[in-house]
């Protein structure tokens, strides 16, 4: 396993999954080109996110309207929902820790949706506050 280490967060990546920074956010993706996942990160400088706060900023910040469940993902915990748009599957969470808030998409071709998913879940219940 390669880690992805970010100044606030860290990702165990398997060795067929590739890691690219761009300007607000982190790509990652597997050597198949199937899908990507893609990382935004916003940190509070004081206080933390509560489930109530996460949620909120879920129902707001989401171009869609969906259906949000209780997710978990490592030591991140907050919403999550799957919809279809222009034929491209996509998979959203909301998730914080701390004073840490993680906006991460996963999005494939419709047809290539669920190729992805276990893999998918492995690599973001990795997700650890860095210094840990």
């Amino acid at each position: 396993m390669n880690v992805l280490e970010t100044d606030w967060w860290t990702l165990a990546l398997p060795p067929e999954w590739w890691a690219d920074t761009d300007e607000d956010s982190i790509l990652v993706g597997d050597r198949d080109d199937v899908g990507c996942i893609e990382i935004s990160t916003l940190h509070k400088e004081a206080g933390d996110f509560d489930r109530d706060s996460v949620n909120a900023i879920a129902q707001q910040e989401s171009e869609q309207a969906l259906q949000w469940q209780p997710a978990t993902l490592g030591e991140f915990s907050g919403v999550s929902s799957r919809y279809v748009e222009e034929e491209i599957a996509v998979r959203e969470w909301y998730v914080s820790c701390g004073a840490l808030l993680l906006f991460i998409t996963y999005s494939c071709n419709e047809e290539n949706g669920g190729m992805d998913d276990a893999a998918v879940d492995e690599i973001l219940d990795t997700l650890m506050l860095a210094g840990e």
